[in-house]
């Protein structure tokens, strides 16, 4: 068998290609693209064949990962939830499989010194993508930050409320911890931004202002967070956002 490195959009997609010319994707690879927070429950839920793996080296050493059929592959693509899956499947099937068929690469297994390269290609994808996404965060923060310096108000407002009375209201609506309510309302993407921050009582002796958002948008984000969940029982479901895996969750209305 012999490693084939691809890149989509930045991200590392390896592909290793048996003695018949078969490829077989790199499970935490497709399932970090297409948004699966748990790749090893991912495949056990949605893919059907044989578990296979790989010996290949890796920045912590050589450790043997789970490789996907082109079946199994797809299989992940139809039940991820992620805008660009449908891209990704084409990018699968027009560019790497044809690639991988037309250059007969699997023929000729790679040297070290290209398996070396190869895999240092891979960390240089995997580092540019970060960087990338830290530019993201950053660019958020700095929205939060301006919007701290325009707009300061003396008590919160009707329609408004706090990071508390948000926690306590989702909570009721959808079961949700708090932990999840703190993802979705400052690390996951289209999280509302604060429309204010309001002066402490107590300012002088040391209290922080603290945020507002306006109630209908946390309503509207959370509503459609609980549709972008992978549900596995009843109250129990992932997102693709949420690293931390599974986590409670319960749709009630208010």
């Amino acid at each position: 068998m012999s490693l084939v490195p691809f890149c989509f959009k930045g991200a590392p997609v390896r592909v290793v290609t048996d003695e018949s010319g078969e490829p077989w994707f790199v499970a935490k690879d497709v399932c970090d693209l297409l948004g699966y927070a748990n790749p090893h429950d991912a495949v056990g839920r949605h893919c059907k064949g044989v578990a296979k793996r790989y010996p290949l080296q890796t920045a912590g050493g050589q450790q043997e990962v789970r490789v996907l059929s082109e079946g199994d592959m797809l299989r992940l693509i139809v039940n991820s939830t992620m805008p660009a899956a449908q891209e990704f499947e084409a990018w699968v099937f027009d560019e790497v499989l044809p690639t991988i068929r037309r250059t007969g690469s699997y023929q000729r297994q790679m040297t070290p010194a290209e398996q070396a390269l190869a895999h240092a290609q891979v960390m240089v994808d995997l580092e540019r993508r970060q960087s990338q996404q830290q530019v993201a965060l950053e660019r958020v923060e700095d929205r939060t930050t301006k919007l701290e310096q325009v707009r300061y108000l003396d008590s919160v407002p009707s329609g408004f409320e706090t990071i508390t009375t948000i926690r306590d209201r989702i909570n009721r609506r959808h079961g949700l911890p708090a932990w999840v309510v703190n993802a979705v309302m400052r690390e996951v993407s289209c999280a509302p931004l604060p429309y204010a921050f309001v002066r402490s009582r107590h300012a002088d002796e040391g209290g922080q202002p603290f945020a507002i958002w306006p109630k209908p948008a946390v309503t509207q984000r959370f509503d459609r967070f609980v549709t972008e969940c992978a549900y596995e029982t009843a109250e129990r479901a992932t997102h693709p956002e949420i690293p931390q895996g599974r986590f409670k969750i319960n749709r009630r209305s208010e």
